[in-house]
């Protein structure tokens, strides 16, 4: 008896042993559970800061301060400030039609189209020894003083005005084109890496945009269209100091002669020439341009109509600001969608279902116009909020894989020039939709206060947008990290500029194996 009690004894004790480290062990998994999801949290404050921090180790780190001030700065709060104040300096200062507004809108993109000619200057026009530095300083000093002009001079004519604007313009296309430069010969040089500069322009440009849309209805309101203009003149400053802050290498050649500066650029254009010729090159450019053509802009009109308070929702300077900073911050969600799922998608299947969706998204205006919404109970407010963000996802998506082509296509040597030519088929392309859509908005009568055939104009821009499905196959089907073009011309181009490298953006003893791999 004895011995079984003691056996009952040992038994007890064994199982009451087992259901503490049971109970420890759980709550050593609830801990660990905790400490995960805390750690989570954590690491979603934490990767960027990470990657931001990788980028910098394989790039030189004043080329990512580059592409935060250009990119974040002059292009995305820029652009969208002088967006929104600009409409409505046109509409309530100038007292222009809609239609007349996007031929004054396609005019800005003069600069844009002229970016090979900025390209060539800075690969073949160095001044004082610097490709780079000279041209930061000239896009902020053009940009700071245009601003100042169009902000304090009353009274300005409508031609005066449009020739500010487009100074500002130009400032901002010379230093997005000088800053291009540099990240095509990263992506030549790391192509492992070019989804991610890309992915940084974007979201940079996304940043930007969300604080000047913020700001702009808030300026607007209480400064007017003209007096908000006064703050277009502080990112040329940032600009300005840019040049005089990057790192760039002097050309050990101050003072090249005439006819040298002409044979190099000779040597440009023949190898643009040669480049744009390849079917791997021209198709996908034609692509490129035909997509943004055939999507004629409507922008104008839909503006006039959200702030007509009688055939619109009439929405307030405010309420405008705020919907398309809504919008910005969705592009940023289109850029993280685009970086962590869709940036080894080929080049065709992306572009394909992304324009897809762009032509479906466009039907939600032709129902905010018709005001189905209404019908449907759905607010303007939210249901134009819901708009916006889906057409700003679908739009990053779309382009974002454009970009990244566009410096798989550019040889190395001529890069920023190539780059440029590339560039400015997409600014032709977006000035052919914005002067396609104000022709349509006039032969369909959409004035300031006459909105009633805006509906058809939309509905004609979204089956455009449906058409341009039959010209994918011009798309490659190849992945971003592949190349599209000749090896034999990147080496020609490469030791045809080898004397004059301009900026040392890579550090070449700090690039790792699998870099040297991928050249």
């Amino acid at each position: 008896m004895a011995s079984l009690e003691k056996e009952g004894l040992v038994e007890e004790s064994r199982s009451s042993i087992s259901q503490e480290s049971a109970c420890i062990s759980d709550l050593g998994n609830l801990d660990s559970a905790e400490a995960s999801k805390s750690s989570n949290i954590f690491s979603v404050f934490l990767e960027p800061i990470q990657w931001i921090q990788m980028l910098s180790s394989q790039l030189n780190p004043t080329f990512i301060i580059g592409i935060v001030i250009v990119y974040g700065l002059n292009l995305g709060f820029s652009g969208s400030f002088f967006k929104v104040v600009t409409d409505y300096y046109w509409k309530d200062v100038q007292k222009v039609q809609p239609s007349v507004v996007q031929l004054y809108i396609g005019l800005y993109y003069i600069p844009w189209i002229m970016k090979p000619v900025w390209g060539l200057l800075t690969d073949v026009f160095p001044i004082r020894g610097y490709r780079r530095r000279p041209y930061f300083v000239l896009a902020g000093v053009l940009g700071g003083v245009s601003a100042l002009m169009v902000a304090l001079i009353g009274n300005l004519p409508a031609a005066l005005a449009l020739s500010c604007f487009i100074g500002i313009a130009a400032g901002m296309a010379i230093a997005d084109v000088t800053i291009d430069a540099c990240i095509a010969t990263n992506s030549i040089e790391v192509r492992s890496l070019a989804p991610d500069m890309q992915s940084l322009c974007g979201f940079c440009s996304s940043a930007g945009a969300l604080i000047g849309y913020s700001t702009s209805g808030f300026f607007v309101h209480h400064l007017g269209a003209q007096g908000a203009l006064i703050l277009m003149a502080i990112p040329p400053v940032f600009i300005t100091v840019l040049g005089f802050v990057i790192y760039e290498m002097r050309s050990p050649c101050l003072h090249p002669e005439k006819q040298k500066k002409m044979g190099t650029l000779g040597v440009a254009v023949k190898g643009m020439y040669q480049t744009i010729k390849f079917p791997q090159v021209w198709k996908p450019s034609l692509y490129m341009y035909l997509s943004l053509a055939l999507s004629i802009s409507t922008h104008e009109g839909q503006f006039y109509w959200y702030t007509d308070p009688k055939a619109g929702p009439g929405f307030s300077q405010e309420s405008v600001g705020a919907i398309y900073a809504i919008g910005a911050m969705a592009s940023m969600v289109g850029v993280l969608i685009y970086h962590k799922t869709l940036k080894d998608i080929p080049f065709r299947n992306l572009l394909f279902f992304a324009q897809l969706l762009y032509g479906a998204s466009g039907m939600l205006d032709l129902i905010f116009i018709l005001r189905w919404n209404l019908v449907l109970g759905i607010p303007d407010y939210f249901f134009v909020i819901t708009e916006e963000c889906i057409s700003r996802i679908i739009s990053r998506i779309r382009w974002i894989p454009m970009i990244v082509l566009s410096t798989r296509l550019c040889p190395l040597g001529i890069e920023g020039t190539f780059f440029a030519l590339l560039m400015c088929i997409d600014s032709l392309g977006s000035l052919t939709s914005k002067w396609g859509g104000g022709m349509v908005l006039h032969v369909f009568h959409v004035t300031r206060t006459d909105f009633t055939n805006l509906w058809l104009v939309i509905l004609i821009r979204n089956i455009l947008r449906i058409a341009t499905l039959g010209l994918i196959f011009l798309v490659p089907k190849a992945d971003p990290s592949d190349a599209l073009i000749p090896q034999d011309i990147l080496m020609t181009h490469s030791t045809v500029t080898s004397d004059d490298e301009g900026l040392e953006l890579v550090p070449k003893n700090d690039r790792s194996p699998e870099l040297l791999l991928n050249l």
